[in-house]
């Protein structure tokens, strides 16, 4: 271990960098870790991204109404110990959501 501070990355703004040096070791550790998670949040919401734009389904399914997009998914929600059927798709975000109908129980 150096006895000399580090040098900061020449992207990093030279007024975090002063901010970061003012505080203590246990606080830069946290940062680290929230800089970490935000890094992999950001990565995977481009990735989403990147997905959804790629992934455009061509062909809608025969029972989605004409107010649901065609990336919905269909998801089970369990309300009130009964089991319904949703459309589901991200705009912006927001998760919406539409009923489709219950899940039969025979299935």
């Amino acid at each position: 271990m150096s006895y000399s501070p580090p040098d900061p990355p020449h992207e990093v703004p030279a007024d975090i960098v002063s901010k970061l040096d003012d505080q203590p070791p246990e606080v830069l550790r946290q940062v680290a870790r929230f800089a970490e998670e935000l890094a992999e949040y950001h990565e995977r919401e481009a990735r989403l991204a990147e997905n959804e734009e790629s992934n455009q389904v061509e062909e809608r399914p025969e029972d989605l109404p004409d107010d649901v997009p065609s990336k919905a998914t269909i998801t089970v929600k369990e309300i009130n110990d009964n089991r319904y059927y949703y459309w589901q798709w991200r705009e912006g975000e927001k998760i919406k959501s539409k009923y489709k109908g219950p899940v039969d129980s025979d299935n």
